[in-house]
């Protein structure tokens, strides 16, 4: 997973999507970064929050799918399990946090 420094989310709102995440340890509340497209198919990137609402450190990535014939149906998150896979899904997502800095470039 990509490491992240705090100052990489001082643009996402106080009021952003949050879902919860069932892990070994429990509950984690994670906050929504994006959505990546990937070789066709869509991937879901999540900061990990504490108890407190911090973020972490660290980033999630999870397939992503949405039911099109129902809109309100919660999407389904899909485990990675292939390395390959998940490398793609990372570099893509490198590629989206290059594009905020420059973005934000005065």
């Amino acid at each position: 997973m990509s490491e992240l420094r705090p100052e990489d989310f001082d643009d996402i709102p106080d009021d952003e999507m949050t879902v919860e995440i069932e892990t070994d340890e429990g509950t984690v509340e994670c906050s929504v970064i994006t959505i990546l497209t990937v070789a066709g198919k869509d991937y879901i990137a999540l900061l990990p929050l504490d108890e407190e609402g911090n973020p972490g450190e660290d980033v999630w990535f999870y397939g992503y799918k949405e039911n099109p014939d129902d809109v309100n149906e919660e999407p389904e998150l899909i485990y990675i399990e292939d390395d390959d896979e998940l490398e793609k899904v990372a570099d893509k997502f490198d590629e989206y946090l290059d594009n905020i800095d420059f973005d934000n470039m005065p």
